[in-house]
């Protein structure tokens, strides 16, 4: 097993380290959702601090009638006995996998820990692209060969996850996609696992989101949290609808071995947000306000710094490519290194070493304290105020030196093949 420092945390370590440091940083590495704890939310987690018990494997009964109340209301009834809690989805995403067993069919790119998950629990993962345009849900035309030639060589696939919308793209997947998804996973007899952290956050007005569990409930498990639309991060808490008793089972037999029982105080606020009072509501769309507009402007300047980036739909990433270098790598590093932008490189989220993709987080923009953020949270234009501009004035330095490094490559590179000819 070669597992390492997950590349999003050993990111921010960077950029902290860089920072103490005097270097300045603009820092468009981690995902993290930058924005304050509602006061609602503080005030539940403070008067639920002396509930210092175990409590149930799966969470306790107000959080898991909340979370199914919050799925019904997305058209998705739901049984709250099929409902499980956990310090974060992504713990919950771990234990699903070992539940699962068999080898998994992953997005190309995606979140940079399901492969490195995978690795851990001892399975191999299915690396395919989603369809042009889209992200997070790897192309249905794609899904039937590679299964089947993979279980022809003596591997068992046994499910495919998909991220709706995605890290690291800011793309949605189209209903029609998904829906053949789910069509394939039920012939294919694979569990879809569909991580819809972000679900909340579809800034695109012209996007739809469908979920599989709309279209294969039988076999589509869903993950979710409050740690990006709530930001929420630190308080590590989520739930997962599952389809059957006999999954919840085998998740709740290994949740008892990892982390017994999500954290009391957490569980007392997370059904409150759950249960979607209306100043959480608010919170949630005017994050997904601001996110959009965030993304959009940072997306803009790629664009016209002659990059080729996709519009972002949902979250707080764009993944634009960059030509004339040749990695992501390099690119990566050749923005921290001589501009003080980070950035993480496509490789992390198992693309190609070849192609010269960078995922871009915008989250942290808002600023560095609760007042600026909360400002940008309310602004018209968030864009306009100082710090934000800044950090966009920031950006437009890096991507214009970028762009003269990449003219004095593509001199060289067309010098050299001069030369090279004239020996021939």
């Amino acid at each position: 097993m070669n597992v390492i420092l997950s590349a999003t945390l050993a990111a921010n370590e960077d950029i902290v380290r860089r920072r103490r440091a005097g270097i300045r940083v603009l820092n468009l590495a981690f995902g993290e959702a930058g924005l304050p704890v509602h006061p609602a939310l503080r005030n539940r987690l403070s008067e639920a601090s002396g509930d210092n018990g175990y409590g149930e494997v799966a969470g306790s009964a107000e959080l898991r009638e909340s979370a199914a109340g919050y799925w019904g209301r997305r058209g998705l009834p739901t049984d709250p006995g099929l409902v499980v809690s956990g310090p974060g989805s992504k713990a919950l995403l771990f234990g699903l996998l070992l539940a699962l067993g068999g080898d998994v069919v992953l997005p190309m790119p995606s979140w940079v820990s399901y492969a490195a998950q995978a690795e851990i629990v001892g399975v191999r993962p299915i690396l395919l692209p989603p369809p042009p345009g889209e992200g997070g849900v790897p192309d249905p035309d794609l899904l039937a060969p590679a299964v089947s030639e993979a279980r022809a060589r003596g591997r068992v696939v046994n499910s495919v996850l998909v991220t709706l919308p995605d890290n690291p793209t800011g793309r949605l997947a189209r209903p029609e996609t998904v829906r053949r998804l789910a069509v394939l996973a039920r012939e294919l007899d694979l569990i879809i696992i569909s991580d819809e952290i972000y679900r909340d956050l579809v800034h695109d007005p012209s996007a739809v989101f469908a979920s599989p569990a709309e279209f294969a409930p039988e076999r589509t498990v869903i993950t979710t949290g409050l740690s990006k639309s709530l930001a929420l991060g630190g308080w590590r808490t989520g739930c997962t609808r599952l389809p059957a008793a006999g999954l919840r089972d085998r998740l709740l037999a290994l949740a008892s071995e990892i982390w017994s029982t999500p954290p009391a105080p957490v569980q007392h606020a997370a059904a409150y947000a759950f249960s979607e009072p209306r100043d959480l509501v608010r919170r949630v769309a005017d994050s997904r306000r601001l996110h959009g507009i965030v993304a959009r402007a940072v997306a803009e300047r790629f664009t016209r710094s002659g990059a080729h980036v996709e519009p972002p739909q949902g979250g707080f990433y764009l993944y634009p490519e960059i030509p004339s270098f040749g990695s992501s790598t390099e690119l990566a590093t050749e923005l921290i290194e001589k501009h003080g932008v980070a950035v993480l490189p496509g490789t992390a989220f198992g693309d190609r070493q070849r192609a010269p993709r960078i995922r871009v987080a915008t989250s942290l923009l808002y600023g560095e304290s609760a007042e600026q953020r909360l400002a940008a949270l309310c602004a018209d234009d968030p864009t306009r105020l100082p710090w934000i501009a800044a950090s966009l004035r920031h950006l437009d330095e890096a991507l214009e030196g970028l762009g003269r490094c990449r003219g004095g490559r593509s001199r060289g590179g067309a010098a050299t093949e001069t030369a090279v000819a004239s020996r021939l």
